[in-house]
């Protein structure tokens, strides 16, 4: 496209590198978010969206665009330089460009129609405020209107929780699922190639990260709205409890080096399930985030008074202003490994699990010693 065609578009545009590496952007794209031409040169696109939007850019949107190679109306929630959010659409397209994958990226404004959403939900809470109102007229239903209200707000409440838990599963697993349908149509139609050799993996790849987001978003929903995360305590051998979740976490992570370190002897009364779950989930975000040449020492410590695991990794420290919420959900503590992540859920569930046990769950991080997670128990 002409450089003057491409500037004066009607839209905002943007050419992007495969990362999301922003190459060049049009006058409405920076006009739009508020950032000159120059400073959005070199940013990624996906750091510009907002939390939603990042999570929906890399569970759907990238993914996407690398196997289809476009995608068309995608609503995303951008963030201008001051803060405020810019709902868009956006269409992409994949292509080469001097034999470098490049992503041609067309942004459209959606202010009028959700200005119509907004006077229409202005309209119902109109409406549903005035019924309200006459309803609470009437002195012989006061007190029955009362206790009305009270079970419709706590319903709304956890009718809100169960739509936000529902918008992130049909983000964070459409991906994941296309991917396994679309791969297992692949190879029923002939012999195994390099591009089927591809998709097995994806299939790999997609069915883990699709387990590992289906159960931290159950755990994560039983904690916050249920009756609390349930653990089956029974008395066991944590040594060999850890050995067995190292043993099978070697297959996960065949890149990774596991190192597995018994200290003490006793006896432990926890849930075996829940041990390898927190095991699981500390040693994917070490994977994730620790220094890959370098092993992730899993360590079981039993004593009289004692009875913790402890998952060390080398690597880049967590940053300190990142600590006090590391295990809040939907946090982590940068944007490396999002591959082997999933939506910021495991460390809550690593907490919460500790807590129904009894304990908690501490961490230390710095440039020389690495960063270890220590979860104690108070199974003993």
């Amino acid at each position: 496209m002409p450089a003057d065609l491409f500037d004066s578009a009607a839209c905002a545009l943007a050419v992007t590198t495969e990362d999301g590496t922003i190459q060049q952007a049009n006058a409405r794209f920076s006009d739009w978010l508020g950032f000159s031409l120059a400073e959005l040169q070199g940013r990624r696109f996906q750091d510009l969206l907002s939390m939603g939007g990042k999570i929906f850019h890399q569970t759907h949107l990238a993914p996407m665009l690398r196997m289809h190679g476009s995608v068309t109306e995608v609503k995303l929630d951008l963030l201008h330089r001051d803060g405020h959010k810019l709902t868009v659409l956006l269409n992409g397209n994949k292509r080469e460009q001097a034999g470098v994958v490049v992503y041609d990226l067309a942004l459209f404004g959606t202010t009028d129609r959700d200005k119509y959403e907004r006077e229409l939900l202005n309209a119902r809470n109109l409406a549903e405020a005035l019924l309200q109102e006459k309803t609470a007229t009437e002195v012989a239903l006061q007190q029955a209107q009362a206790e009305l209200n009270e079970a419709y707000a706590i319903a709304q409440r956890r009718a809100l929780f169960a739509e936000q838990m529902v918008a992130i599963v049909s983000h964070d697993l459409k991906n994941p699922l296309t991917a396994i349908r679309m791969a297992s149509d692949f190879l029923s139609r002939g012999e195994r190639t390099p591009k089927e050799r591809q998709l097995l993996g994806h299939i790999g790849q997609s069915s883990e990260r699709a387990q590992r987001m289906i159960a931290d978003l159950l755990d994560f929903t039983q904690a916050r709205v249920g009756q609390g995360i349930t653990i089956k305590a029974a008395p066991l051998d944590l040594h060999e409890v850890i050995h067995r979740a190292v043993d099978e976490l070697r297959v996960a992570f065949p890149k990774a080096t596991l190192v597995h370190q018994a200290q003490g002897s006793g006896d432990a009364c926890l849930d075996a399930d829940r041990v390898q779950q927190i095991i699981g989930n500390l040693v994917a975000n070490s994977v994730a985030y620790g220094d890959p040449q370098r092993p992730i020492t899993i360590t079981s410590r039993l004593a009289d008074s004692a009875c913790e695991v402890a998952v060390h990794n080398h690597g880049t420290a967590i940053p300190a202003g990142l600590l006090a919420g590391l295990f809040e959900p939907m946090t982590r503590g940068t944007d490396q490994g999002s591959d082997v992540r999933s939506v910021g859920l495991g460390l809550y569930i690593v907490r919460e699990l500790a807590k129904v046990h009894g304990g908690d769950v501490a961490v230390s991080s710095c440039a020389t010693a690495g960063t270890t997670f220590t979860v104690t128990f108070q199974s003993r």
